[in-house]
């Protein structure tokens, strides 16, 4: 769409500098650059990198986001769905990220 970004646009951003949201986006749009597999080859290494790296800081995000939630209302975060939770707020974690 008109929205693409440079494949040069995606390895030259910083993850540490990103918000949560920016690093999902970029990540989204390299899984997408990968899938078609329009990169060459030595594009394809330096955005599996780059992915890599985002998907690191999106983990680390949400496992602040959840120490702060835990904190907040005095419980530990707990891998297994507690009873009451419809499940929306825990985004899946390892399923939709491909790395």
């Amino acid at each position: 769409g008109p929205m693409t970004t440079d494949v040069s646009e995606l390895l030259a951003a910083e993850p540490a500098k990103m918000s949560y949201e920016q690093s999902r986006e970029a990540l989204t749009e390299i899984v997408n650059r990968l899938e078609e597999g329009s990169a060459s080859l030595e594009e394809s290494l330096a955005l599996w990198e780059k992915g890599e790296a985002l998907a690191r800081r999106c983990n680390e995000w949400l496992d602040g986001a959840e120490q702060r939630l835990a904190a907040a209302t005095g419980t530990q975060p707990d891998d297994s769905a507690a009873p009451g939770s419809t499940g929306e707020s825990g985004a899946p974690r390892s399923h939709d990220v491909p790395f």
